[in-house]
């Protein structure tokens, strides 16, 4: 994917005026996890509800809090960030944050969903597996207060309003992720 600083120039702008996104970012930071990003829906719901003149938070069920460890792949290593991040949280985002590490996926993924789902080798990694395009987009708070976006397929379906298939990865749930999309951004367009 070439690259595309005026998108991401704009993608961080909206990022930096959604003060909740922000604060989750700021104790993320602080957590000092892994390899770590704020990915799919509290990254691109807030660009839509901004290029669609929604409130930041419209929409959000949760921030997803990815970070990559491939020391220890159990889950009561994992259940230890996570009960680290909820406490640095305070209410309601100690409950609102959704820490997972993205080096053990692979063990759950099939059984909940049903799909295969090979090792990852980092957490960018991960937004190459998602069901569209348009929700494979990540960031990251760094210590100098840049934003990082990551973005494997670009940000022109995102921007576009636009859901089209992950090409690199044959699912079965996306026009069921398309329309549950669509129920709260009527003005989504689906490119299947």
């Amino acid at each position: 994917m070439r690259p595309e600083p005026e998108l991401e120039q704009r993608l961080a702008a909206i990022l930096r005026a959604a003060p909740s996104l922000m604060g989750v970012m700021e104790t993320a930071r602080d957590l000092a996890l892994p390899d770590w990003m704020i990915f799919s829906g509290a990254i691109y719901q807030k660009a839509v509800n901004h290029l669609t003149g929604r409130d930041p938070d419209y929409g959000l069920k949760d921030y997803d809090l990815g970070y990559f460890d491939g020391r220890d792949l159990s889950y009561a290593a994992e259940d230890q960030v996570i009960r680290r991040a909820a406490a640095a949280y305070p209410p309601p985002l100690d409950t609102l944050v959704e820490v997972r590490n993205q080096a053990r996926v692979h063990l759950w993924f099939e059984d909940r969903f049903g799909e295969p789902y090979g090792p990852l080798s980092s957490s960018a990694e991960a937004l190459t597996r998602f069901t569209t395009t348009m929700f494979a987009v990540g960031a990251r708070l760094e210590r100098d207060g840049t934003l990082r976006i990551f973005a494997p397929f670009g940000l022109a379906d995102l921007f576009a309003l636009r859901l089209v298939p992950n090409p690199l990865r044959e699912t079965r749930g996306f026009a069921r992720t398309a329309a549950a999309a669509q129920a709260r951004w009527p003005e989504l367009t689906v490119q299947a």
